[in-house]
Order: structure tokens, then C-alpha cells, then sequence
């Protein structure tokens, strides 16, 4: 059986890369009996090169999946398959990340990133809206449905937990990362913005209340429609602190409860868009409860985790780090605050 997890929000600089990071190594320690693959599908590799181990070899390392005759990244896969090449083996386009980085588990495998996936866009949208060549023929489904046949797929010899990390436009690579999760995960900061674009992630995903008579058949949440494709359920709703400049904790709390107060308004209007829950939810404190976990800002723990593709598990108890010539320390007090958090989100999948 296997699980996939969308990670989500049409705002920049929530904090989506860091959090694939940190979830997708602490679930695969976590749970050694099932492999667990991150399919990175932004341009900018961010999560990819974390997971590589950080800084310029990291970047190094990226270059030479990108540039070979089958790029090793979600390019080569997509491409492969909009060519009707042959994907069968998927070891042309998954990275066994202890290779790279030895500080992650053995059962931790990616698909990396690539800044080209902005070069291909159009070819994909071109194919995407070709004209059918017969009643059979779907070429927007079957584009938009790549990558989510690709985690429907058995992988190696244990079922398959994927973490998609994704880029804030509503591109089609985007859309095509969108509808391969089962549940999306969506990461907010502590500011206005992040809460504004609650709406529009509804909007896009599901589309507005009032269809347009001219252009909402043409939407993206109007082609899932037309074509009763499944989206992804709300799993989580993460308040997150990795990029919070805002100083006081109450700051940021009136700004979280603001930001679950509008998706609470949502739930109570569409709870088919949420992972089903068995409990009986009739207040926000209880929704609150049930869908929502506040992360905490890692300052230093969480710059040298990004920097050296470091797990916080293999932090060590009083950590001297150098980051770009400056040396950083970590506190085992800073260190398993941040563990106990990610540990208590990664329980919760």
C-alpha cells in the first residue's frame, strides 16, 4: 500500500523545502519497513540539494543528474514518459540518497529537482491541451497523471511512503504535483499574506464558488471536474516558524489561529476536502486539534540542517558547525526541542 503526501500552498518562502527535508528523513528512520521517495517537483531543487548533503557539492552533485542523456530527475521521468519511452526502470531516475549523503536512511530514495522542469512546461501544457484523437483518448489526464502513476507504482521490495515538494505558481508542474498526493500538507507563515492565500489555494484546487460562464471550463479545478479526477484531501494544516521574523510567540499565534479560523470556515463548508476524521468536530479548538501543527522556528539547528543535509537526529549533543566560513553552534536543549516537533508531525502520518 502505498502513501503519498503533497506538500503545498500558493505562497513563496513558507518554508516547503524545509520541511520536505526534515519529514521525509525522520519518517524513513522512522518507519524502516517501507521506502520512502521525495519526488521534487520545483525548479529551484531545494529539498534536492538538502537531501544531497548541502552547499556546493550538493550543487555540484545536481548538475550531473541534470546533464545526463536521461537526466536522473523528475525532467528525465516526465520526459520519458510524454515520449512513451520506456520507465520501467526506475533506477534510471531515483537516487539512492546514502550514496550521496550518509547521514540519511538507507530506505530514502529521490527524485531530484531540476531547473529545466520551466523549460519543458510548455511542451507539457502543448501535449496536455492536444485535441483527443478519439472518444478514448484523455491527453490532458493522461499528462496531468504522470507522476501519480509513477507513486501508484510498486517500487523495489517494500510498499512506498512519497513526499512531493512543489513550487508556489500554478504552473502545470505544479498541478501535475498537486494531483499525484493522496493528502496535501499545507505550510503557512505568520503573516497576512500566508492566510490570503488560503482562499486562493481553494480557489485553484477547487475551484471559486461562482464558475465563470466564459473561462471556468478551462480552469484547472474545472478540467479535474470534467474529467472526475481525484485531488488530494487536507491532512495538515503547519503553522510554521523556519522564516518567522515577526519576535513575540503571541504574534505568532494571533496570526496562526487567524489562519485556522479561515481554514476551519472551509472545513465546515466542504469536509469532503479534508482527510476524513472520526471524530465529531463542531468547534475551531476542536478542528484546531485535528488538523492543524505548530512548528517551531529552528534558527541555527535549522540553518545547519540546510546547509549539510543534517538530520536533527544526527546532531550532535553540543555542535560546533561551519557554515560558509562561519562557525555556528547548536545546543542539545535548541537541537531536541526541534527533533520532538518534527518526531510529533511525522506520528501524525
Amino acid at each position: 500500500m502505498n502513501k503519498s503526501y503533497v506538500i503545498w500552498n500558493n505562497k513563496g518562502g513558507v518554508g516547503k523545502s524545509t520541511i520536505t527535508f526534515h519529514i521525509a528523513s525522520m519518517y524513513a528512520e522512522k518507519n524502516q519497513d517501507r521506502n520512502v521517495v521525495v519526488i521534487d517537483m520545483c525548479p529551484q531543487a531545494n529539498s534536492s540539494m538538502m537531501l544531497m548533503g548541502g552547499g556546493t557539492e550538493a550543487e555540484s552533485r545536481l548538475q550531473e543528474l541534470i546533464i545526463g542523456d536521461v537526466p536522473k530527475t523528475v525532467v528525465g521521468y516526465l520526459t520519458d514518459s510524454v515520449l512513451k519511452n520506456d520507465t520501467r526502470d526506475v533506477d534510471k531516475y531515483l537516487l539512492k540518497l546514502q550514496e550521496t549523503n550518509p547521514k540519511l536512511p538507507s530506505n530514502l530514495f529521490l527524485m531530484s529537482g531540476d531547473g529545466n522542469l520551466e523549460l519543458i512546461a510548455p511542451l507539457l501544457a502543448e501535449r496536455a491541451n492536444a485535441a483527443p484523437l478519439s472518444s478514448t483518448d484523455s491527453p490532458w489526464v493522461e499528462i496531468h497523471s504522470i507522476i501519480k502513476k509513477f507513486t501508484q507504482r510498486p517500487l523495489f521490495d517494500k510498499p512506498t511512503t512519497f513526499f512531493i515538494d512543489t513550487n508556489p505558481s500554478f504552473s502545470i508542474y505544479t498541478q501535475i504535483a498537486i494531483l499525484s498526493g493522496q493528502k496535501l500538507l499545507v505550510p503557512i507563515n505568520a503573516d497576512d499574506s500566508s492566510i490570503y492565500a488560503i482562499s486562493g489555494l481553494f480557489n485553484l484546487i477547487w475551484g471559486s464558488e461562482r464558475t465563470h460562464p466564459v473561462y471556468g471550463n478551462y480552469t484547472f479545478a474545472g478540467k479535474v471536474d470534467t474529467f472526475k479526477m481525484e485531488r488530494p484531501k487536507i491532512a495538515l494544516l503547519l503553522g510554521n516558524r523556519f522564516t518567522q521574523k515577526m519576535g513575540a510567540a503571541h504574534a505568532f499565534k494571533a496570526l496562526s489561529q487567524e489562519a485556522v479560523k479561515k481554514m476551519f470556515l472551509e472545513y465546515k463548508q466542504n469536509k469532503s476536502r479534508f482527510v476524513e476524521n472520526p471524530l465529531n468536530i463542531e468547534t475551531q479548538q476542536e478542528f484546531e486539534r485535528a488538523y492543524s501543527c505548530e512548528l517551531r522556528d529552528f534558527n541555527s539547528a535549522g540553518v545547519v540542517a540546510a546547509n549539510q543535509g543534517l538530520p536533527l537526529s544526527k546532531m550532535l549533543d553540543q555542535g560546533r558547525y561551519t557554515v560558509y566560513e562561519q562557525e555556528i553552534q547548536v545546543s542539545k536543549i535548541q537541537r531536541d526541542l526541534c527533533h520532538e516537533v518534527i518526531e510529533a508531525l511525522v506520528a501524525r502520518l
